[in-house]
C-alpha cells in the first residue's frame, strides 16, 4: 500500500540534492514513501546510479530529457506516479538500460522512435498510459524479454520485435488488421495477451502449437476462420481464452481435455460446441461482413465482400520475378477449385515490413540492391481496395492492360501521382495460408535494378473458413513496353541499336544471376520469355513476372509427375536447375540479334542450326542477322553474340555455359562493339578473346 502524500513543507529537490552527496549511491529505492514534486531534474547529479525506483509516489509533471546524463542508469522504474507529457526522446541514449517501467501514470503522445536503439533492454513495460500511435521498430532489440503495452491506444500494427520475446501484453488498445506471421518463430513465447483489441482476419491456429506458450488470451477481437478439431496444442498451454470473437467449426480436441491445469475459455463464437454460449454461425458471418465497413455504392456483387487495408510499415522477385518464381513453388501446394464457392469477403491481414521468416533468415545476401529503398522505390506495403479502386477508376476497362491465363493487369495511379501496374489473380479455394502468408512476406523483401519489384498487396477471402479467394499484386510500373515491341514488333518505328540490345541480354542476365545466387536457396526454372522482360524510361530491362502464375494448374497426379518423378530425373533436374534458365535466355538472344519473334521449338531449332553456321563459315553478318543492326554492329561483337546464343541452346544442360560465364562474354561483346564505334575507320580494331565456357 502506497504512503500518504508527504507534508506540504517536503522538497524533493532539497532531498535529491542531499542524495547527491554520496557520489558512489548506485542503487535508489524511494518506493511508496509518499514523496511528490515534478520529476527532479537533479537526479543527474547521481552519476553513479545504476537502479532507480520511485514506485507508488506522488510525483507529477514530465519526465526530464536530462535523464540522458545517467549513462551508467541499468533499471528505471517510474511506476504508479502522476507523471504527464510525452516520453523524452533522449531516453534512447540511456544504452545500459536493462529494465524501464512507467507503468500506471498519465504519459501521452507516440513512443519515441529511440526506443530501438535501447540494445541492452530486456523489459519494456508501458502499461496504464495514454500512449498513442505506432509502436517503434524494436526488432534490434535482440535482448527484449517482456513487452507490456497493456491499457493506451497504441496501434493499428503488430509491434516489430525480435524472436527471443517471452512474453507480450497488448491488451486494451487499438491494435487492428491481421497477426505477422513472424510470431510463427516466437519459439520463446510463454505469454501472449492481445484480447480487447480490433484484430481481425484468420485466426493463426499456430498460436495452439507455439512450444513454449503457456497463456493466450485474444478475446474480443474479430478473429474469424474455421476451426477443427485436430489442431495441434502445446503440452505447457494452461490458460486459453477465444472468447468474443468469430470462430466457427469444431474446438479443437486437444483444448477439450480434462487436466484440471488448463482453462479454455470460448463462449460468444460461432463453434459447434452444442452449448448455449455460442452464437448462430448467420451472425459470425454478418459481422465478418461487417468489419470493413463498405461505403453503400459499392456494386451488389461487393456487397458481400468486406475490406481492411492491410497494414505494414516499412520493402521472391526482385519483387516482381521473385513474386512470381517463387509463387511457382507455391502452384505446387495450391489445390483445385471446387464447383460450389461461397460468396467471397476482402478482409485484412497484416505483414510486417521487417518479418524474416526461418527461410530469410538463414539466407545469404550478395547484393545491397536487396535491401529495401535501395532503388529508390517505396516500401513494400499493403492496399486498401478504395485505394486501388480509385487509382483504376473501379478497375475500369480503359486502364485494362491486358488479361491472360494467369489474370486481369491494369494500369493505375496511386494518390502520391505514382503510377502502378496491378494485377488481379483468383486463387483455388483449398490450401494454406500460412505457405501463401510466407511467399508474400518474401516477396515484400527482395529488389533488384533488372527485376520488376512489387510494391504491395491485397486478400480476399471465403466466409466460411476464411481461404484466400483472390491476391491482388502491385507492381512498379514499367513504362516502354516489352524488350519484344523494341526489337521484332514490325509496328514500331524505331529499334534498339546493337549496343543497347547487348545492355539488355545483360540486364536479363544479371537479372537471372540475382535469382539464382541472390538467396539461398535460389529461385531455378523461371520460364523466362522476351516478353517478360519490360524496359523502363531509361531503356533499362527488368525481368516481370506479372504474367507468371500463382495457383495449381495440374492435379495431384500431375504435380507428382512433373515434380517428383523418377529418382534420376529428380536428381538430373537438382544437378543442372541452375542451366534451365540459361536455355531460355538463348532463346531471347535468338529474337536480339534476328530481330524476328520466336513462337515455336522448330524456330528456335531452326535460327540455332543458322547462327552455328554463321559462325563455323565466320559470316556473322549474314541475312539472318536483324538488318536494322547488320551493317552498325562489329562483327566480333556480333560473332561472339551468336557463338554464346548457341551455347545457351545446347540440349544437354551441362554443356551450357553459367550465367557468370554468360556476363563474361556479354561484357567483351559490349567493349569490342564500344572501341568499334569509336574507330569506325577499323571495324577489327578491338583484339579478338576466346570465348570463356
Amino acid at each position: 500500500m502506497g504512503a500518504p502524500r508527504l507534508p506540504e513543507n517536503f522538497s524533493i529537490d532539497s532531498f535529491v540534492a542531499t542524495l547527491a552527496r554520496i557520489p558512489s549511491l548506485k542503487v535508489l529505492r524511494l518506493v511508496s514513501l509518499g514523496l511528490w514534486g515534478p520529476f527532479p531534474g537533479e537526479f543527474i547529479n547521481l552519476s553513479s546510479l545504476e537502479l532507480l525506483n520511485l514506485t507508488s509516489n506522488f510525483f507529477q509533471g514530465s519526465i526530464s530529457p536530462s535523464i540522458s546524463s545517467m549513462t551508467r542508469l541499468q533499471n528505471l522504474i517510474l511506476d504508479s506516479n502522476n507523471l504527464t507529457g510525452q516520453m523524452p526522446d533522449e531516453i534512447g541514449s540511456l544504452s545500459s538500460l536493462v529494465v524501464l517501467s512507467v507503468k500506471g501514470n498519465s504519459l501521452n503522445g507516440s513512443l519515441p522512435h529511440s526506443l530501438g536503439n535501447l540494445g541492452n533492454l530486456r523489459v519494456l513495460a508501458l502499461s496504464s498510459n495514454k500512449f498513442s500511435g505506432e509502436v517503434p521498430d524494436l526488432g534490434g532489440l535482440t535482448n527484449l524479454q517482456v513487452l507490456d503495452l497493456e491499457n493506451n491506444a497504441l496501434g493499428p500494427q503488430f509491434p516489430q520485435v525480435c524472436d527471443n520475446i517471452e512474453r507480450i501484453v497488448l491488451r486494451n488498445n487499438k491494435f487492428t488488421f491481421g497477426i505477422p506471421e513472424k510470431v510463427q518463430s516466437y519459439y520463446q513465447l510463454k505469454t501472449l495477451i492481445i484480447a480487447s483489441n480490433r484484430f481481425v482476419g484468420p485466426f493463426p491456429t499456430y498460436f495452439l502449437s507455439l512450444p513454449r506458450l503457456t497463456y493466450l488470451d485474444i478475446g474480443q477481437n474479430k478473429f474469424t476462420g474455421m476451426l477443427i478439431e485436430n489442431l495441434p496444442c502445446s503440452d505447457e498451454l494452461s490458460f486459453v481464452n477465444l472468447t468474443a470473437n468469430l470462430l466457427t467449426g469444431k474446438l479443437p480436441s486437444c483444448l477439450l481435455s480434462n487436466s484440471r491445469k488448463r482453462v479454455v475459455l470460448y463462449a460468444e463464437n460461432c463453434l459447434s460446441t452444442g452449448d448455449q454460449t455460442q452464437k448462430a454461425i448467420s451472425l459470425c458471418k454478418n459481422e465478418a461482413l461487417a468489419v470493413g465497413n463498405l461505403p453503400h455504392h459499392r456494386k451488389r456483387k461487393q456487397a458481400s465482400k468486406a475490406l481492411l487495408a492491410l497494414g505494414i510499415s516499412g520493402g521472391v522477385v526482385g519483387a516482381a520475378i521473385l513474386a512470381g518464381a517463387t509463387f511457382l513453388v507455391a502452384r505446387n501446394f495450391l489445390s483445385k477449385s471446387e464447383k460450389q464457392k461461397p460468396p467471397p469477403r476482402l478482409i485484412s491481414e497484416n505483414v510486417s515490413p521487417l518479418y524474416t521468416s526461418k527461410l530469410l533468415k538463414d539466407a545469404r545476401y550478395i547484393t545491397q540492391a536487396m535491401k529495401v529503398g535501395a532503388l529508390g522505390l517505396p516500401s513494400y506495403r499493403t492496399f486498401s481496395l478504395e485505394e486501388l479502386e480509385e487509382g483504376t477508376k473501379n478497375f475500369d476497362a480503359s486502364t485494362s492492360m491486358g488479361e491472360g491465363s494467369h489474370g486481369q493487369m491494369y494500369r493505375g495511379r496511386l494518390r502520391d501521382g505514382s503510377n502502378v501496374a496491378i494485377r488481379c489473380l483468383k486463387l483455388e479455394k483449398s490450401h494454406n495460408i500460412q505457405y501463401l502468408m510466407h511467399h508474400i512476406e518474401m516477396i515484400s523483401k527482395f529488389r533488384h535494378h533488372h527485376l520488376v519489384s512489387a510494391l504491395g498487396h491485397c486478400f480476399e477471402y471465403y466466409l466460411d473458413d476464411s481461404t484466400v479467394s483472390r491476391v491482388i499484386l502491385v507492381f512498379e510500373y514499367v513504362p516502354n513496353g516489352t524488350l519484344r515491341s523494341w526489337i521484332s514488333d514490325k509496328q514500331v518505328s524505331r529499334k534498339l541499336t546493337w549496343a543497347q540490345r547487348i545492355a539488355a541480354a545483360t540486364g536479363v542476365a544479371k537479372g537471372i544471376q540475382f535469382l539464382h545466387t541472390g538467396i539461398m536457396p535460389g529461385v531455378f526454372s523461371n520460364n523466362l520469355k522476351i516478353t517478360d522482360v519490360l524496359l523502363d524510361q531509361n531503356l533499362v530491362a527488368k525481368i516481370s513476372s506479372q504474367n507468371l502464375p500463382l495457383r495449381a494448374e495440374n492435379t495431384e497426379k500431375d504435380r507428382l509427375q512433373n515434380f517428383l518423378g523418377s529418382r534420376k530425373a529428380k536428381n538430373a533436374r537438382a544437378k543442372h536447375q541452375n542451366k534451365l534458365d540459361i536455355y531460355d535466355f538463348g532463346v531471347m538472344l535468338l529474337e536480339i540479334i534476328s530481330g524476328k519473334p520466336i513462337n515455336s521449338r522448330n524456330e528456335v531449332e531452326f535460327l540455332k542450326d543458322q547462327f552455328q553456321a554463321s559462325v563455323t563459315a565466320d559470316d556473322a553478318r549474314n541475312s539472318i542477322v536483324d538488318p536494322a543492326i547488320r551493317n552498325l554492329c562489329s562483327s566480333e561483337s556480333l560473332k561472339t553474340m551468336m557463338e554464346l546464343c548457341c551455347r545457351c541452346l545446347i540440349k544437354d544442360p551441362a554443356d551450357r555455359p553459367s550465367i557468370e560465364d554468360v556476363l563474361w562474354n556479354l561484357q567483351f561483346a559490349a567493349q569490342v562493339q564500344e572501341a568499334w564505334r569509336a574507330d569506325s575507320q577499323s571495324s577489327e580494331s578491338s583484339p579478338a578473346s576466346p570465348l570463356r565456357f
